[in-house]
């Protein structure tokens, strides 16, 4: 896959991938703790890369690339398992923000 995909596109591929290589999807709840375990693994290595921990010799290998492609995967299964077009979803959270933040960031003392 060389060229850029849309959130939409990648939401078909995900939805084509699980239909025929993955069998079908887990359950909603199971595929919720497989996210919320693929974030972990993403910030176990956020906490050693930017943060005070030091890399074991374990993690010096992973992806962290890898890492937010697998939360991003298994979040296109709970939003085709539940309906929901994250293209939509997104666009709609930005209209959320550009009103609801449009001055609170900028008037934000801590942020200056």
């Amino acid at each position: 896959m060389s060229k850029d995909i849309t959130i939409s596109e990648a939401q078909k591929l995900v939805d084509e991938w699980i239909k025929t290589v993955g069998v079908r999807y887990f359950n909603e709840l199971t595929n919720t703790a497989i996210l919320m375990e693929e974030v972990g693994e993403l910030a176990r290595i956020m906490a050693r890369k930017y943060g005070e921990q030091s890399f074991k010799e374990s993690d010096k290998e992973v992806n962290m690339a890898d890492e937010m492609a697998d939360v991003l995967w298994v979040l296109m299964c709970l939003a085709n398992q539940t309906g929901v077009d994250l293209t939509d979803a997104l666009q709609k959270n930005f209209e959320k923000k550009n009103i609801r933040d449009k001055d609170r960031h900028k008037e934000n003392k801590k942020l200056i």
